[in-house]
């Protein structure tokens, strides 16, 4: 079965910083209408850093969306021609002030591919150097190095509660030697 959706009409109802919204006018596999919300996204990057001493490397932020401060893997949006390596490198060293020897790319995911195309790069970072964060003024970033058992705790109590944050604990453990 075919299941592509055609687009008979689009309108874009707002474009933001981050995002932008659109409302397409679609055309069902089996001949009916119907209409789709779209966000818009340039896609992001996230980076799993592990120090010698098998901490993860993690930033507690506030998440205005939530209301609340959040405990995630650093991560940022994707900008300009910047390839996602560089993105990855660059938030890194913004947000923690460490700078990866070399960058290996895990995978490519979708955060919600029902009604966003937002895609998220996540790579490891090897060869860790400890520096000073370059956080952008509107950024306040706490940051962590947290054992794969406090990430577990704080999975729990729900003070890492995304995605992408919790794929990566995941993914920590897999690496010999960091249960």
């Amino acid at each position: 079965m075919d299941f592509t959706e055609k687009t008979t009409k689009k309108e874009t109802i707002f474009e933001g910083k981050i995002v932008d919204l659109s409302v397409h006018d679609v055309t069902l596999p089996d001949g009916r209408s119907s209409k789709r919300e779209v966000i818009n996204h340039s896609g992001a990057v996230a980076v799993v850093a592990v120090t010698p001493e098998g901490k993860i490397v993690m930033v507690k932020q506030y998440r205005k969306p939530l209301e609340k401060p959040l405990v995630e893997i650093p991560a940022g949006k994707l900008e300009g021609t910047d390839s996602p390596e560089e993105t990855a490198a660059r938030e890194l060293k913004e947000e923690t002030g460490y700078t990866a020897g070399r960058l290996q790319k895990i995978a490519s995911f979708y955060t919600s591919p029902g009604f966003a195309d937002e895609i998220v790069h996540l790579y490891e970072a090897f060869e860790l150097k400890a520096g000073e964060p370059e956080t952008e003024e509107d950024e306040f970033i706490e940051l962590m190095e947290v054992s794969v058992k406090e990430a577990d705790e704080l999975i729990q109590r729900e003070e890492i509660h995304d995605a992408k944050t919790m794929y990566a604990v995941q993914y920590v453990k897999t690496i010999p030697g960091q249960r």
